[in-house]
């Protein structure tokens, strides 16, 4: 049987197989069991048997398959990513020929760092020279990417913006607070994130909540046209990151590789 390789549109939805294609004799209807069954999650091991943290996922199931792994969705039949050490629950979202959506989950462990992750370093790489400060409510400046009007973040080069990078902050600590233009006696409190470029033009992310202890922005392709700088290909109007509610104390900014 044919495998599909039909990739899930960014609002979910997504284009129906050929029935003539995808029938597997109920109708192009799988359950969640038999997705599990023509599917399998491996981690791989070091040389004494500990889990490593290199996980490699595959399906043969007749859908579209999404597999969301750390947060992180990939599209497609076989994935495969290196994880940080920890305990995570991969998810396999397959879409039948019938529109019917079946889930499947994975729990794994990863104890080693048997490939190790690599970083990008944008800030905090020395933390004696460049360390951890709030990301304060209403500072622009402190948040954008730019040599002479940012704080403490340099501009992102192209291969950062085109290569489509997952932008990781290490957060330290994190306080609630208003929305910065709720008005005086506002209540409407939380901790948000406004992600936008430089020139206040286009809003990429609008209400973004920092994590701790990571907390990881997708660079989009919309966001590299417009943000990488003109010698880049892009339209060089740099990002930036405005707290909206509360603040965020921030440690390093990278991206693993």
């Amino acid at each position: 049987m044919k495998k599909i390789f039909l990739f899930f549109a960014t609002v979910c939805a997504i284009v129906a197989c050929n029935p003539t294609h995808e029938d597997i004799s109920n109708g192009g209807h799988i359950t969640a069991d038999e997705l599990k069954a023509m599917s399998t999650v491996t981690v791989d091991k070091d040389g004494q048997g500990q889990n490593g943290n290199v996980v490699t996922c595959s399906t043969s199931a007749p859908v579209n398959a999404k597999w969301t792994i750390a947060g992180k969705d990939l599209v497609g039949n076989y994935a495969k990513k290196k994880m940080r050490v920890g305990d995570y629950i991969i998810t396999l979202t397959g879409l039948c020929a019938d529109g019917t959506e079946v889930i499947a989950e994975y729990p794994i462990t990863c104890q080693v760092e048997t490939d190790p992750i690599k970083k990008k370093y944008f800030y905090g790489e020395d933390p004696v020279a460049q360390p951890e400060f709030w990301l304060e409510s209403n500072d622009a400046g402190a948040g954008r990417f730019s040599d002479n009007e940012g704080k403490y973040f340099p501009y992102l080069d192209g291969d950062t913006y085109f290569g489509k990078k997952t932008l990781v902050f290490e957060v330290t600590d994190t306080e609630e607070g208003p929305f910065i233009w709720g008005g005086e006696g506002t209540t409407d409190i939380g901790l948000t994130c406004r992600v936008m470029n430089g020139w206040w033009s286009t809003v990429y992310y609008e209400d973004a909540v920092p994590t701790k202890p990571y907390w990881e922005i997708d660079i989009t392709e919309q966001m590299a046209k417009e943000c990488a700088s003109s010698n880049d290909g892009g339209e060089g109007r740099d990002l930036d990151l405005l707290m909206t509610r509360g603040r965020v104390k921030i440690k390093a900014c990278y991206y693993e590789y």
